[in-house]
């Protein structure tokens, strides 16, 4: 479940709740970092990358260091070689192999005390330089806080990495209880509002492979799954955004809007919500969803000028 902050004076913060495990570690909805044993799939998409028989020009040995840095998710303070190896779905051996190479190149820092280890500072560079280029930051950054302060809620910029969506961007208004998801973290891809929104921005050979997908890896919940995706798909043309009140979190609610950068970038989303006991259905749709329509307008209309 999604961590919810309960900034009010006096008020105790409240814990957040372990995600249930789902297909967001196997394929493409976000999940908890639980396993099932030796060899379990790695975490929200962080599995071990498929490597055709027919392409001689996929590299082993580099795919599998990138998995490694893939599998560190916003909550980890530190990992040690075991648990980075029941993530990845490989063999300790080749994990220490791995960790220590990354190690020397500064990828990873080793923790003396624990012999864990935690991002390093070249991992820093290399995502600082990607977030300085997306420009759309910077035009989104003051209409999202806006809304945020309108509406009280949280709202995010995110676009879709592997089976899930990530946040790029995010604002807080100033309610007292808030969701404590910044920049880095993940949601589901199908089942919250902004990876719906984002299954509305893409062509039909995207969205449905990535239905497939998910038909696969979670066959018993792919019908409710299927359901919420193509109601989102009927939000979409009839409100001009798509919903999730409950769906991905029993007391969360959301509502996203897609958004086409251009500019060679990928599709993304703008979400806004937070805890249903002070978002509710009808105040989403009624009071924050115009707003919501029109920044992400306002964001495509400068970034095309």
């Amino acid at each position: 479940m999604a961590a919810v902050n309960d900034t009010r004076p006096g008020a105790a913060s409240s814990t957040p709740a372990t995600p249930a495990p789902s297909a967001a570690g196997r394929g493409l909805n976000g999940g908890s970092h639980g396993h099932k044993g030796k060899g379990s799939m790695a975490p929200r998409g962080a599995r071990r990358p498929p490597k055709p028989k027919e392409d001689r020009h996929f590299v082993t040995a580099l795919a599998r260091g990138l998995q490694v840095l893939a599998c560190f998710q916003t909550r980890d303070r530190s990992l040690g070689n075991l648990e980075i190896a029941e993530r990845c779905g490989l063999p300790k051996s080749t994990i220490s192999r791995l960790t220590a190479t990354l190690t020397k190149l500064s990828y990873l820092d080793q923790i003396e005390d624990t012999g864990k280890y935690r991002l390093g500072s070249a991992t820093l560079a290399l995502g600082s330089t990607m977030l300085a280029r997306l420009d759309v930051r910077q035009v989104a950054r003051p209409l999202m806080q806006r809304l945020a302060t309108q509406t009280r809620s949280s709202v995010s910029l995110g676009t879709r990495d592997r089976g899930s969506m990530i946040y790029i961007e995010n604002c807080r208004g100033s309610a007292p209880i808030t969701l404590s998801l910044d920049v880095g973290s993940r949601v589901p891809l199908v089942k919250s509002a902004l990876g719906r929104a984002w299954l509305t921005a893409v062509s039909d050979t995207e969205r449905n492979a990535v239905m497939e997908i998910a038909a696969l890896r979670n066959p018993d919940t792919w019908p409710a799954v299927r359901r919420g995706i193509e109601q989102a798909l009927e939000d979409q043309r009839t409100l001009g955004v798509t919903c999730s009140f409950g769906d991905w979190q029993p007391d969360v609610n959301g509502i996203a809007c897609a958004l086409r950068p251009g500019r060679g970038l990928p599709p993304m989303a703008v979400s806004c919500g937070g805890p249903a006991s002070s978002l509710s259905k009808d105040y989403l749709l009624n009071e924050a969803r115009p707003l919501l329509i029109e920044i992400v307008a306002e964001i495509e209309a400068t970034l095309t000028r």
